[in-house]
């Protein structure tokens, strides 16, 4: 899986959105709002492989968190991305 090119990332005061620049009228029932560390990892994983334990060796690296709870954090976000339709086989 890889994430949605056709998505883009974009920050908005505190606040990180992903914006469908396909659309003619901007959808807000549609907006994803993505946390500080969820917009980071995003970003590390433009045009990468999505996967559970990439994501949790880039957890590790950043942040102090254990392996067990990097690798469960890394499944839980993949898990969101999938739910909000941010993935693409």
């Amino acid at each position: 899986m890889k994430l949605r090119q056709d998505l883009v990332l974009r920050k908005v005061g505190d606040d990180y959105i992903m914006v469908d620049p396909s659309q003619g009228m901007v959808d807000l029932s549609k907006v994803h709002t993505l946390n500080e560390t969820a917009a980071w990892l995003w970003e590390q994983l433009v045009d990468k492989e999505v996967n559970a334990a990439y994501i949790a060796e880039l957890l590790c690296e950043r942040y102090e968190v254990s392996q067990e709870k990097a690798a469960q954090d890394a499944e839980s976000l993949i898990q969101e991305f999938e739910k909000a339709g941010l993935l693409e086989a």
